[in-house]
């Protein structure tokens, strides 16, 4: 079974850096993209970034210039490096990837368990 897990949430004051780690384990034939998603309470998960095979990369305006989304085929694993946080960052951050677990199987679409980001101003 796929599994993807995070790391490198936790508090860190206004103006600092994270570096959020996803890798992804089990049956794995081909990745075509992974990303980064957040959510807090009251609010719709939301798109942060995603990087696909070819390494296009694609952000949210409100990150965009502040984080930087890149990832390690050899390790299937995904990095968001965050930059210059604000209070609004704070969130739980979801891993995502969209891959095939075997080459006859179809794209599926699997999530990570979540970190918690907190900003302090």
């Amino acid at each position: 079974q796929v599994q993807l897990v995070e790391s490198g949430g936790g508090l860190v004051q206004a103006g600092g850096s994270l570096r959020l780690s996803c890798a992804a384990s089990g049956s794995i034939f081909s990745i075509n993209a992974m990303g980064w998603y957040r959510q807090t309470p009251g609010k719709s998960r939301e798109l942060v970034a995603t990087i696909t095979s070819s390494i296009s990369t694609n952000y949210a305006d409100s990150v965009k210039g502040r984080f930087t989304i890149s990832r390690d085929n050899a390790k299937n694993t995904v990095y968001l490096q965050m930059n210059s946080l604000k209070p609004e960052d704070t969130a739980v951050y979801y891993c995502n990837a969209v891959l095939k677990a075997h080459y006859t199987s179809p794209f599926s679409t699997y999530w990570g368990q979540g970190t918690q980001v907190t900003v302090s101003s």
